[in-house]
């Protein structure tokens, strides 16, 4: 019987076999453990970084999908995070009371508008070569940005949106007492994204593992064999566009949930996909979980490095050179960055797997 499996279908069986034995099995176990208990610790920090890391993950895993899995440089992810951030913040802040039905009208719009956008964008630069669809992409985001800035009757410009929230997410809520722990809206709306979060990310998953992202692969590593064996990489690559920008969009949704508040430069600023860019390198190019750990180092080094290096300062007064680094801790987080990318030039995922592969050999 199994003589007659392809060599793909056999390695499905054996990973499906033991995929309770692999150590990451238990690593994503752990990680699910702490996302659950994060909103029961006293600090509000530790659970608005939890919240964070998770949108962040599933925005910077849809983006691995279209430069790791599809070798295509975009600079216009900002841009649809920040139409399904703008979609809620405008459907909520525009009526006069929110109701449920916004957020799923947000979700229609912002997939809607993003669909759209992605297949313009795709068919009018995937045609060329090289550096046209960055510079595309980049215009298309640039423009989106200055709109973000300028239409402010609707947008009102940088001074942002402040909306709120239907029913239970509403901060006006008392919350509910369960088993002795208090379910404020905070928390409720915490555990929403977190659901929706590992939802995505597993879409995502399934959607690399499948035939069509198999065929991604293998037109990022050879696009000449991939058309030779028959593929037309132009309509796969529109799908892998389309794909990771809806995502994109549904995590600044799950953005503006969280934080009930949008701006221009925080969530359509085009220097924003530096910050993407630099997450899915620490992590590793073509490995979605590699954005776990990129997103994880990136905010849990924003929200805390301060702090510390504050603290090593308040430690050696006398010490000058200390309390200029507390002082600029951004010039620290970059040489941090650098170190990472030189002891992992494969991004963190990317270099264990080459080291694991070396042991088994």
């Amino acid at each position: 019987m199994n003589s007659q499996l392809t060599p793909v279908q056999l390695d499905r069986i054996s990973e499906k076999n033991n995929r309770y034995k692999k150590w990451s099995f238990w690593v994503q176990i752990l990680l699910l453990a702490v996302l659950l208990a994060a909103p029961m610790m006293s600090s509000f920090r530790f659970m608005d970084a939890a919240a964070k890391i998770m949108i962040f993950t599933v925005v910077v895993a849809s983006y691995d999908l279209i430069l790791g899995y599809t070798g295509l440089l975009s600079f216009a992810h900002a841009m649809f995070f920040g139409i399904g951030a703008y979609s809620i913040a405008l459907l909520s802040y525009h009526s006069a009371s929110t109701h449920w039905y916004h957020l799923l009208l947000a979700v229609v719009i912002a997939l809607a508008i993003s669909v759209l956008l992605a297949m313009v964008l795709a068919f009018f630069s995937l045609r060329t070569k090289a550096i046209f669809f960055a510079m595309l992409s980049l215009a298309l985001a640039d423009f989106f940005h200055i709109l973000g800035i300028t239409w402010s009757d609707l947008t009102l410009g940088e001074d942002g949106i402040t909306f709120s929230l239907p029913g239970i997410l509403n901060i006006e809520w008392q919350g509910v007492e369960i088993l002795g722990v208090h379910f404020g809206p905070r928390r409720i709306t915490y555990y929403l994204i977190l659901v929706i979060s590992i939802s995505l990310f597993l879409f995502l998953l399934r959607f690399v593992r499948s035939p069509l992202g198999r065929v991604l692969k293998s037109i990022r590593d050879n696009e000449e064999r991939s058309i030779a064996l028959g593929f037309r990489s132009f309509h796969y690559q529109i799908y892998s566009i389309v794909f990771g920008s809806a995502i994109s969009s549904l995590g600044g949704i799950l953005y503006g949930l969280w934080l009930r508040f949008v701006d221009p430069a925080s969530v359509l600023g085009v220097f924003g996909m530096v910050d993407y860019l630099l997450m899915v390198i620490i992590g590793g190019l073509g490995t979605l979980y590699g954005s776990i750990i990129g997103v994880a180092f990136f905010i849990s080094t924003q929200s805390w490095l301060p702090d510390i290096l504050q603290t090593f300062a308040d430690l050696f007064p006398d010490v000058a050179i200390m309390n200029r680094m507390a002082d600029r801790w951004m010039a620290f987080l970059g040489l941090l960055f650098i170190v990472a990318i030189l002891l992992f030039p494969k991004g963190v995922v990317g270099t264990v797997r080459d080291y694991l592969d070396k042991r088994k050999q």
